[in-house]
């Protein structure tokens, strides 16, 4: 697949790190490198390991859902796509002030780091 821009008639959130663009689902990378770094948020509905986690999962879906509420986004696909079942493609978001969106969410706190094999813990 070639990198590029996205046009979405309809851009909705699933979680915290993935919308959904006319029914594709798309994964967050937070201006990452694909399958090396990217940004991790808490996991919603039963993939929660916790109560804890659950609760701000969906914080960190309303702020991002806030954030998607902005008029004039560019969406970047990366070129690549998940390992998931889905191949949900990997893009950034960026605001128009040129921030990209999931580094926003990681400096306010609603998402972390991502790398291979790391696990995030959201229930500590």
């Amino acid at each position: 697949m070639i990198a590029g821009l996205i046009i979405c008639a309809s851009l909705t959130v699933v979680d915290g790190d993935t919308v959904k663009c006319d029914g594709q689902n798309m994964r967050l990378l937070g201006e990452g490198v694909p399958f090396v770094s990217g940004i991790d948020t808490p996991e919603i509905g039963p993939h929660a390991k916790c109560i804890k986690e659950r609760k701000l999962a969906l914080i960190a879906k309303g702020r991002l859902k806030e954030l998607l509420a902005e008029k004039g986004l560019r969406i970047v696909f990366s070129g690549a796509v998940d390992k998931t079942p889905t191949h949900r493609p990997l893009v950034n978001i960026y605001r128009p002030d040129g921030e990209e969106i999931g580094k926003t969410l990681l400096k306010e706190g609603f998402a972390r780091p991502w790398k291979p094999k790391e696990q995030n813990t959201w229930c500590d």
